[in-house]
């Protein structure tokens, strides 16, 4: 057994698995961002009194999510850089890292709109109706009166998003992004003597990092619930 753990151990020495996961958390934070913004715009055109923008927004929400991720990063790398020969920087590791970013905000974004605008749903038809009273036009009654109070009701539907979009970071790994799972796979061609520690390790690591979002998740809905 103790050899075992010793075996285990090296895995550290041999490979940079903090690194890796470090990339899991870095595509997290760069995506959650760029999907919170598309993900807001999607949840005005979806809202918005103009037909087209209704259409379009809808048309962008049910086409992404029935589209599995995998293949919209393959079509980044593939199609977009492969083909296009569309460069997003000098560096060859950080071009597809950014690739990946785009996969993971173009994807979930349409989840983030959908949340956002589950959150409205919960604003009474009566505010929307007041700031019309008092003059305001849609995107200013959407941005002071909708969006905050929307915002609040949708904090844990964004949360379970974040979660997802955190367990997703794993496909980035279809886009020639080295992180852990990629690496993982590493682990268990050159290790398979330890392959139930390397499974643990990853799992474990995960956990750790998922577990405390979902009690942010849970403290804030609670804490900035709308009192009705």
């Amino acid at each position: 057994m103790s050899s075992y753990f010793a075996d285990f151990a090296s895995l550290f020495q041999q490979f940079d698995v903090a690194a890796a996961f470090w990339v899991n958390i870095k595509l997290t934070f760069f995506a959650a961002i760029g999907s919170m913004v598309l993900g807001s715009v999607l949840a005005l055109m979806r809202i918005s009194p103009i037909a087209s923008l209704r259409w379009m927004g809808a048309a962008y929400v049910n086409t992404i999510r029935n589209t599995p991720l995998t293949i919209i990063l393959v079509f980044l790398v593939l199609g977009v850089w492969s083909q296009l020969q569309i460069n997003l920087s000098a560096d060859f590791n950080q071009n597809f890292f950014r690739y990946a970013v785009i996969g993971l905000t173009v994807y979930h974004a349409a989840f983030v709109c959908e949340a956002i605008r589950s959150g409205v749903n919960t604003v009474p038809v009566g505010q929307a109706e007041a700031a019309r009273a008092i003059g305001l036009g849609f995107l200013p009654s959407a941005r002071m009166i909708i969006f905050p109070q929307a915002l609040r009701g949708a904090i844990t539907p964004l949360g379970n998003t974040l979660i997802a979009l955190t367990k997703n970071t794993t496909v980035a790994a279809a886009a020639s992004v080295t992180e852990i799972s990629a690496l993982m796979k590493t682990m268990i061609e050159f290790r398979p003597d330890v392959i139930i520690a390397v499974f643990l390790t990853v799992a474990v690591g995960f956990v750790l990092i998922v577990v405390p979002v979902g009690l942010l998740t849970t403290w804030a809905s609670r804490k900035f619930a709308v009192v009705r």
